[in-house]
């Protein structure tokens, strides 16, 4: 098969492309550069373009098998500035939308294009379970997630099957939130954030790359997707099996107004908000997961590093 990834360098794109190139796949980079015409003059395999402006070589977009589209500014990366807020937004609306209009044109486009989204798309949930026919919530992420996902919808209205897998937490040792929690659990200072009792969608990384190939495999499937562990725990649960896992304790909370003083707007969503997301789609569909409990998780991932 014949794969275009975009966000191939990051923590979920590097390590899908390393599967798929395992299983004798061809994978091709939709990388980022200021010059997509000169792409081919460089020698690069790779496509060359502008989240921004959709400038790319659309001709190299023809005959493939399916997209994989992970781009995104990290929204972890710094506080919500307006610049950060508009960039964060930008760099999924527009990329999205320019992406699905191009292979909306192709002669051969791809079967099937698969989405990142985020369970951020339901907003602040409670203890509510939430599956993929819940109502969107009404905060900043979940605005930018209905929009990302509405972006798609050239390719839709062209034939391609679209998939819109609502990530949540992933989880994996060397990036994303478990690395950087690491170093500060390792010497016994990790604590629950606020009150601990937000709830937490989570998946390894092992499960978001089996999950993308699923969804790239499984023609029945469309729309948005669920990609989280059947389980989701709580903040209190989650701190509790981490420090277990290290054998070290966990004492040491976080109050939620040093998170708001820290991080400002970026705490509510990214730290004391919680989203109990169901996989209900995933589970209709007969998959398996391969980690569908934390602790086992934990262990499996951390046993990779130590």
């Amino acid at each position: 098969m014949r794969i275009l990834i975009s966000g191939a360098t990051g923590l979920v794109g590097s390590a899908l492309t390393r599967a798929l190139q395992a299983a004798d796949w061809e994978v091709l980079a939709l990388r980022r550069g200021p010059h997509a015409s000169r792409a081919q003059e460089a020698g690069t395999g790779d496509i060359i373009w502008s989240p921004l402006t959709g400038d790319m070589e659309t001709g190299r977009l023809e005959g493939l098998d399916a997209v994989i589209h992970l781009a995104g500014e990290n929204v972890a990366a710094g506080r919500w500035t307006q610049t950060r807020r508009a960039a964060i937004r930008d760099s999924r609306v527009d990329g999205t939308r320019h992406l699905s209009r191009a292979l909306a044109r192709c002669a051969q486009p791809p079967a099937v294009l698969v989405c990142a989204s985020a369970v951020g798309y339901y907003g602040d949930g409670g203890e509510a379970w939430l599956d993929e026919d819940s109502p969107p919530g009404s905060d900043f992420l979940a605005r930018v997630a209905v929009a990302w996902e509405d972006a798609a919808g050239a390719a839709r209205a062209a034939g391609i099957r679209v998939v819109h897998l609502r990530f949540g937490v992933i989880l994996s040792s060397t990036g994303g939130a478990l690395a950087r929690m690491l170093p500060i659990f390792r010497l016994g200072l990790g604590g629950r954030l606020g009150h601990g009792r937000q709830y937490m969608s989570w998946l390894s990384l092992p499960e978001a790359v089996s999950i993308i190939r699923f969804a790239i495999s499984q023609a029945h499937l469309d729309g948005p997707v669920n990609a989280v562990a059947p389980e989701p725990v709580t903040n209190a649960v989650f701190t509790r099996t981490l420090a277990r896992v290290l054998t070290r304790p966990a004492f040491l909370p976080l109050p939620a107004w040093a998170a708001r003083a820290a991080l400002g707007e970026m705490a509510d969503a990214l730290l004391l908000a919680g989203t109990r997301a169901r996989p209900r789609r995933l589970l209709e569909s007969g998959y398996n997961f391969l980690h569908p409990d934390l602790e086992p998780a934990l262990r499996a991932l951390l046993g990779e590093t130590s």
